[in-house]
């Protein structure tokens, strides 16, 4: 308190050239910033959707409305008792092919045998040889088809595509769902807050600007270039703001505009008889003037009250 009396009146006594008793305080304009109370909404940096690869009956489902979710977490079963179906004919095809390859490798050592004892030919030997070629290309394609379906039947679970919690859950066990259905709703990267401010303040919002929020502070990250029905929508970073509920309104006040303003110590303000008086210095002594003070604001040593009339720019303010 000793400096900051030291301060003002050092700075009386530069302005009027004598000096100043301590306690004193020349008034002069100092910058507030403009706020303007509004509420926010809280939004997750992405939504998607976990979909289904395949049609079927949903058979299995591990997840509900909040629910955590890791990045390829598997999160329900979808079933089509037709693939089954499917895997076991391919796995008939294959033991099949693999018979008739194995019969076409024997009649190839048979006639390899009898080519050396100049039994047979070499026409002969080279259409086995291209029979045993056809066998096994019937086996490679059999596994192949097999292979497919295994994949379809695997492609029944549904996985989470990202991190995070589950914000909504369209469908429930036995239903049937299409390829591409939404199974489930995941958000993730983290929340910010969404607001929409009316374009009047549009050229008054920066980057960067920082921002109260009912309990913590953040800063604007973002400013959307399209107005929609007069409101400009502003992203707003807000560190540990809870994700529990997205789309819950938090009250937040933005600054928008800075003005002059005069201010005093709230101790320099005295109350009586109904009036707030503040004592002044004049060229004749010292004098009582009423005021009418406004609200706190910010100074460059602490907190101010505001005040609305009754003092002037240069006023020598006395502090007791």
């Amino acid at each position: 308190m000793a400096l900051r009396s030291l301060i003002w009146a050092g700075l009386v006594a530069a302005l009027s050239g004598s000096p100043l008793a301590a306690g004193e305080l020349v008034v002069q304009p100092i910058e507030v910033m403009e706020t303007k109370a509004l509420f926010g909404r809280v939004e997750s940096r992405f939504v998607v959707p976990a979909r289904s690869r395949i049609g079927g009956t949903l058979t299995a489902l591990d997840v509900t409305e909040g629910s955590e979710a890791k990045a390829g977490q598997v999160i329900a079963r979808i079933t089509d008792p037709k693939l089954m179906s499917q895997l076991a004919a391919a796995e008939a095809r294959i033991a099949s092919a693999q018979s008739q390859l194995q019969n076409a490798e024997t009649e190839l050592a048979r006639n390899e045998e009898l080519l050396a004892k100049g039994a047979t030919t070499v026409q002969r030997v080279d259409q086995v040889r291209t029979t045993v070629e056809v066998a096994r290309n019937a086996v490679a394609e059999a596994e192949a088809a097999r292979q497919v379906t295994v994949t379809l039947i695997e492609d029944g679970n549904v996985l989470a595509p990202a991190e995070g919690r589950v914000l909504s859950v369209p469908v429930r066990l036995g239903a049937v769902v299409m390829p591409g259905e939404a199974v489930a709703t995941i958000t993730g990267g983290g929340v910010f807050l969404r607001l929409a401010i009316p374009e009047r303040h549009a050229s008054d919002l920066a980057v960067g600007a920082a921002v109260d929020v009912d309990g913590g502070a953040g800063a604007i990250e973002k400013i959307y270039p399209q107005i929609e029905q007069g409101r400009v929508i502003v992203d707003v970073a807000v560190e540990g703001l809870s994700d529990s509920f997205i789309g819950q309104r938090v009250l937040v006040r933005v600054p928008v505009a800075a003005r002059q303003v005069l201010a005093v110590p709230a101790a320099a303000i005295e109350q009586r008889a109904g009036l707030d008086l503040v004592t002044i210095r004049t060229a004749g002594g010292e004098a009582e003037v009423a005021v009418i003070p406004g609200a706190e604001v910010a100074g460059p040593d602490g907190a101010l009250r505001e005040i609305l009339t009754g003092l002037r720019a240069g006023d020598a303010v006395i502090v007791p």
